[in-house]
Protein backbone atom coordinates (compact mmCIF):
# COMPACT_ATOMS: atom_id res chain seq x y z
CA UNK A 1 0.00 0.00 0.00
CA UNK A 2 1.39 3.41 -0.97
CA UNK A 3 1.29 6.23 1.54
CA UNK A 4 -1.37 8.82 0.67
CA UNK A 5 -0.90 12.57 0.76
CA UNK A 6 -2.60 13.68 3.97
CA UNK A 7 -4.25 17.04 4.60
CA UNK A 8 -6.69 18.85 6.84
CA UNK A 9 -9.55 21.10 5.80
CA UNK A 10 -11.37 23.60 7.99
CA UNK A 11 -15.13 23.46 7.51
CA UNK A 12 -18.03 24.88 9.48
CA UNK A 13 -17.62 23.61 13.04
CA UNK A 14 -14.99 20.97 12.30
CA UNK A 15 -11.56 20.11 10.92
CA UNK A 16 -11.56 17.27 8.40
CA UNK A 17 -8.75 14.76 7.90
CA UNK A 18 -8.48 13.72 4.25
CA UNK A 19 -6.15 11.57 2.13
CA UNK A 20 -5.33 11.67 -1.59
CA UNK A 21 -3.81 9.01 -3.84
CA UNK A 22 -3.11 8.73 -7.55
CA UNK A 23 -3.68 10.95 -10.56
CA UNK A 24 -6.54 11.54 -12.96
CA UNK A 25 -10.18 12.58 -12.54
CA UNK A 26 -11.32 12.94 -8.94
CA UNK A 27 -13.06 10.02 -7.26
CA UNK A 28 -14.37 10.89 -3.79
CA UNK A 29 -15.10 7.94 -1.48
CA UNK A 30 -17.47 8.75 1.41
CA UNK A 31 -17.37 6.17 4.22
CA UNK A 32 -20.31 4.95 6.24
CA UNK A 33 -20.62 3.70 9.79
CA UNK A 34 -17.51 4.19 11.91
CA UNK A 35 -14.89 3.32 9.32
CA UNK A 36 -13.53 6.70 8.22
CA UNK A 37 -10.97 7.04 5.43
CA UNK A 38 -9.33 3.77 6.47
CA UNK A 39 -12.44 1.87 5.36
CA UNK A 40 -11.18 2.27 1.80
CA UNK A 41 -7.62 1.05 2.36
CA UNK A 42 -8.48 -2.21 0.60
CA UNK A 43 -9.52 -0.53 -2.68
CA UNK A 44 -7.99 2.95 -2.77
CA UNK A 45 -4.60 1.99 -4.19
CA UNK A 46 -6.07 0.00 -7.07
CA UNK A 47 -8.49 2.80 -7.94
CA UNK A 48 -5.63 5.31 -7.76
CA UNK A 49 -4.16 3.75 -10.90
CA UNK A 50 -7.00 5.44 -12.79
CA UNK A 51 -8.24 8.26 -10.56
CA UNK A 52 -7.21 10.85 -8.02
CA UNK A 53 -8.80 9.06 -5.08
CA UNK A 54 -9.86 11.17 -2.10
CA UNK A 55 -11.00 9.67 1.19
CA UNK A 56 -11.71 11.32 4.53
CA UNK A 57 -12.92 10.85 8.08
CA UNK A 58 -16.42 12.35 8.44
CA UNK A 59 -16.70 15.08 11.05
CA UNK A 60 -16.56 13.71 14.57
CA UNK A 61 -14.98 10.41 13.43
CA UNK A 62 -11.37 9.33 14.05
CA UNK A 63 -9.08 12.21 13.05
CA UNK A 64 -11.79 14.73 11.99
CA UNK A 65 -12.49 16.78 15.08
CA UNK A 66 -15.55 18.81 16.05
CA UNK A 67 -15.20 22.30 17.51
CA UNK A 68 -18.09 21.35 19.82
CA UNK A 69 -17.95 17.63 20.67
CA UNK A 70 -21.63 17.75 21.72
CA UNK A 71 -22.88 19.32 18.46
CA UNK A 72 -25.91 17.75 16.82
CA UNK A 73 -25.21 16.21 13.41
CA UNK A 74 -27.13 16.69 10.16
CA UNK A 75 -27.03 15.08 6.75
CA UNK A 76 -26.93 18.49 5.06
CA UNK A 77 -23.81 19.53 6.99
CA UNK A 78 -22.03 16.23 6.28
CA UNK A 79 -22.91 16.63 2.60
CA UNK A 80 -21.51 20.15 2.67
CA UNK A 81 -18.25 18.75 4.06
CA UNK A 82 -18.03 16.48 1.01
CA UNK A 83 -18.75 19.47 -1.23
CA UNK A 84 -15.85 21.40 0.33
CA UNK A 85 -13.48 18.53 -0.45
CA UNK A 86 -14.73 18.43 -4.05
CA UNK A 87 -14.18 22.17 -4.37
CA UNK A 88 -10.68 21.87 -2.95
CA UNK A 89 -9.51 18.95 -5.07
CA UNK A 90 -11.53 19.37 -8.29
CA UNK A 91 -12.57 23.02 -8.51
CA UNK A 92 -13.22 23.02 -12.24
CA UNK A 93 -14.59 19.57 -13.04
CA UNK A 94 -17.44 17.44 -11.65
CA UNK A 95 -16.27 14.34 -9.78
CA UNK A 96 -17.21 10.73 -9.44
CA UNK A 97 -18.51 9.92 -5.95
CA UNK A 98 -19.05 6.67 -4.07
CA UNK A 99 -20.84 6.56 -0.73
CA UNK A 100 -21.67 3.60 1.48
CA UNK A 101 -24.38 3.34 4.16
CA UNK A 102 -24.58 6.65 6.06
CA UNK A 103 -21.99 8.00 3.63
CA UNK A 104 -24.36 7.17 0.79
CA UNK A 105 -27.07 9.22 2.52
CA UNK A 106 -24.75 12.24 2.62
CA UNK A 107 -23.90 11.58 -1.04
CA UNK A 108 -27.57 11.51 -2.07
CA UNK A 109 -28.05 14.91 -0.43
CA UNK A 110 -24.93 16.21 -2.15
CA UNK A 111 -26.29 15.08 -5.51
CA UNK A 112 -29.68 16.75 -5.03
CA UNK A 113 -28.17 19.96 -3.61
CA UNK A 114 -25.20 20.34 -5.97
CA UNK A 115 -25.70 18.13 -9.04
CA UNK A 116 -23.25 20.24 -11.04
CA UNK A 117 -20.43 18.88 -8.86
CA UNK A 118 -21.14 15.20 -9.54
CA UNK A 119 -20.58 13.33 -12.79
CA UNK A 120 -21.80 10.00 -11.38
CA UNK A 121 -22.73 8.77 -7.92
CA UNK A 122 -22.72 5.14 -6.80
CA UNK A 123 -24.78 4.92 -3.59
CA UNK A 124 -24.32 1.60 -1.77
CA UNK A 125 -27.15 0.66 0.62
CA UNK A 126 -28.15 4.12 1.87
CA UNK A 127 -30.55 3.36 4.76
CA UNK A 128 -33.03 6.12 3.85
CA UNK A 129 -35.87 4.25 5.50
CA UNK A 130 -38.20 7.24 5.21
CA UNK A 131 -38.86 6.28 1.57
CA UNK A 132 -40.32 2.91 2.61
CA UNK A 133 -44.07 2.26 3.06
CA UNK A 134 -43.40 0.97 6.60
CA UNK A 135 -41.20 3.92 7.61
CA UNK A 136 -43.09 4.32 10.89
CA UNK A 137 -41.79 0.94 12.07
CA UNK A 138 -38.21 2.03 11.47
CA UNK A 139 -38.78 5.29 13.32
CA UNK A 140 -39.82 3.15 16.28
CA UNK A 141 -36.61 1.12 15.90
CA UNK A 142 -34.44 4.22 16.02
CA UNK A 143 -36.36 5.47 19.05
CA UNK A 144 -35.69 2.13 20.78
CA UNK A 145 -32.00 2.30 19.91
CA UNK A 146 -31.76 5.83 21.30
CA UNK A 147 -33.62 4.96 24.49
CA UNK A 148 -31.57 1.80 25.03
CA UNK A 149 -28.32 3.70 24.46
CA UNK A 150 -29.27 6.25 27.11
CA UNK A 151 -30.58 3.71 29.64
CA UNK A 152 -28.37 0.65 29.14
CA UNK A 153 -25.31 1.77 27.20
CA UNK A 154 -23.61 1.14 23.90
CA UNK A 155 -23.56 -2.62 23.54
CA UNK A 156 -27.23 -3.05 24.42
CA UNK A 157 -28.13 -0.35 21.92
CA UNK A 158 -26.02 -2.03 19.25
CA UNK A 159 -27.82 -5.32 19.88
CA UNK A 160 -31.21 -3.63 19.37
CA UNK A 161 -29.93 -1.89 16.25
CA UNK A 162 -28.43 -5.06 14.73
CA UNK A 163 -31.63 -7.01 15.35
CA UNK A 164 -33.65 -4.31 13.61
CA UNK A 165 -31.38 -4.33 10.55
CA UNK A 166 -31.62 -8.10 10.03
CA UNK A 167 -33.84 -10.06 7.69
CA UNK A 168 -37.55 -9.93 8.49
CA UNK A 169 -38.59 -13.07 10.35
CA UNK A 170 -35.04 -14.44 10.37
CA UNK A 171 -34.80 -16.89 13.26
CA UNK A 172 -31.78 -18.76 11.95
CA UNK A 173 -28.55 -19.25 13.84
CA UNK A 174 -26.11 -16.32 13.79
CA UNK A 175 -23.85 -16.24 10.76
CA UNK A 176 -20.38 -17.67 11.16
CA UNK A 177 -17.81 -15.03 12.00
CA UNK A 178 -16.14 -13.69 8.87
CA UNK A 179 -12.35 -13.59 8.93
CA UNK A 180 -11.43 -10.01 8.11
CA UNK A 181 -8.47 -9.01 5.94
CA UNK A 182 -5.52 -7.86 8.11
CA UNK A 183 -6.04 -4.17 7.34
CA UNK A 184 -9.68 -4.37 8.38
CA UNK A 185 -8.87 -6.29 11.56
CA UNK A 186 -6.37 -3.61 12.53
CA UNK A 187 -9.12 -0.97 12.31
CA UNK A 188 -11.33 -2.61 14.93
CA UNK A 189 -10.04 -0.51 17.84
CA UNK A 190 -10.70 2.77 16.02
CA UNK A 191 -14.12 1.50 14.96
CA UNK A 192 -15.04 0.75 18.56
CA UNK A 193 -13.88 4.21 19.64
CA UNK A 194 -16.21 5.82 17.08
CA UNK A 195 -19.25 3.70 17.97
CA UNK A 196 -20.77 5.88 20.72
CA UNK A 197 -20.75 8.93 18.43
CA UNK A 198 -22.18 6.89 15.55
CA UNK A 199 -25.00 5.36 17.58
CA UNK A 200 -25.79 8.50 19.54
CA UNK A 201 -25.49 11.19 16.84
CA UNK A 202 -25.32 9.74 13.34
CA UNK A 203 -27.91 6.96 13.41
CA UNK A 204 -30.86 9.04 14.74
CA UNK A 205 -30.18 11.97 12.41
CA UNK A 206 -29.30 10.11 9.21
CA UNK A 207 -32.02 7.48 9.40
CA UNK A 208 -34.62 10.23 9.86
CA UNK A 209 -33.51 11.84 6.59
CA UNK A 210 -35.92 11.81 3.65
CA UNK A 211 -34.27 12.35 0.25
CA UNK A 212 -35.84 14.60 -2.36
CA UNK A 213 -37.25 11.90 -4.64
CA UNK A 214 -38.41 14.37 -7.30
CA UNK A 215 -34.86 15.71 -7.57
CA UNK A 216 -33.49 12.18 -7.73
CA UNK A 217 -35.91 11.42 -10.58
CA UNK A 218 -34.51 14.37 -12.51
CA UNK A 219 -30.93 13.26 -11.80
CA UNK A 220 -31.38 9.50 -12.20
CA UNK A 221 -29.08 9.40 -15.25
CA UNK A 222 -26.09 10.06 -12.99
CA UNK A 223 -27.17 7.93 -10.01
CA UNK A 224 -26.34 4.24 -9.56
CA UNK A 225 -28.13 2.58 -6.65
CA UNK A 226 -26.32 -0.46 -5.30
CA UNK A 227 -26.68 -3.22 -2.70
CA UNK A 228 -24.80 -6.22 -1.42
CA UNK A 229 -25.79 -9.48 -3.06
CA UNK A 230 -25.99 -11.10 0.38
CA UNK A 231 -28.13 -8.29 1.86
CA UNK A 232 -31.48 -9.23 0.34
CA UNK A 233 -34.20 -9.02 2.96
CA UNK A 234 -32.15 -6.86 5.33
CA UNK A 235 -33.23 -3.32 6.14
CA UNK A 236 -30.28 -1.47 4.52
CA UNK A 237 -31.04 -3.25 1.21
CA UNK A 238 -34.66 -2.21 0.98
CA UNK A 239 -34.45 1.59 0.45
CA UNK A 240 -31.97 1.29 -2.43
CA UNK A 241 -34.09 -1.42 -4.05
CA UNK A 242 -37.23 0.70 -3.56
CA UNK A 243 -35.61 3.79 -5.08
CA UNK A 244 -34.19 1.84 -8.04
CA UNK A 245 -37.64 0.48 -8.83
CA UNK A 246 -39.24 3.90 -8.39
CA UNK A 247 -36.65 5.56 -10.62
CA UNK A 248 -36.82 2.70 -13.14
CA UNK A 249 -33.07 2.13 -12.95
CA UNK A 250 -31.03 -1.04 -12.53
CA UNK A 251 -29.94 -2.06 -9.04
CA UNK A 252 -26.24 -2.92 -9.00
CA UNK A 253 -25.20 -5.79 -6.74
CA UNK A 254 -21.77 -5.79 -5.12
CA UNK A 255 -20.19 -8.89 -3.53
CA UNK A 256 -20.89 -9.60 0.13
CA UNK A 257 -23.43 -7.87 2.31
CA UNK A 258 -23.68 -4.41 3.84
CA UNK A 259 -19.95 -4.52 4.65
CA UNK A 260 -18.85 -6.07 1.35
CA UNK A 261 -16.31 -3.28 0.95
CA UNK A 262 -14.47 -4.74 3.96
CA UNK A 263 -15.01 -8.46 3.38
CA UNK A 264 -14.51 -8.57 -0.43
CA UNK A 265 -12.26 -5.57 -1.23
CA UNK A 266 -10.71 -6.79 -4.49
CA UNK A 267 -14.01 -7.79 -6.11
CA UNK A 268 -15.75 -4.71 -4.71
CA UNK A 269 -13.13 -2.33 -6.12
CA UNK A 270 -13.20 -3.94 -9.56
CA UNK A 271 -16.98 -3.68 -9.81
CA UNK A 272 -16.86 -0.07 -8.63
CA UNK A 273 -14.35 0.73 -11.35
CA UNK A 274 -16.68 -0.80 -13.94
CA UNK A 275 -19.66 1.15 -12.57
CA UNK A 276 -17.86 4.44 -13.20
CA UNK A 277 -16.84 3.42 -16.73
CA UNK A 278 -20.37 2.42 -17.76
Amino acid sequence: MTDPTVGTLRVNGATLHYEVRGRGPLLLLIPGGTGGAAAFDGIADDLAAEYTVATYDPRGMSRSTLDDPEAEQSVAEHADDALRILELLSPDEPARVFGSSSGAIAALHLLTAHPERIERLVAHEPPVVEVLPDAHEHRMLIARVKATFQAEGLMSAMAVFAAGLGKDGDTSEPKAEIKLPPQAAARVERTMTNLPYFVGRIVPSFMAYAPDILRLEALSDRLVLACGQDSRGELPYRPAAFLAEHLDTDLLHFPGGHTGLTTHPAEFGELLRKAFRA
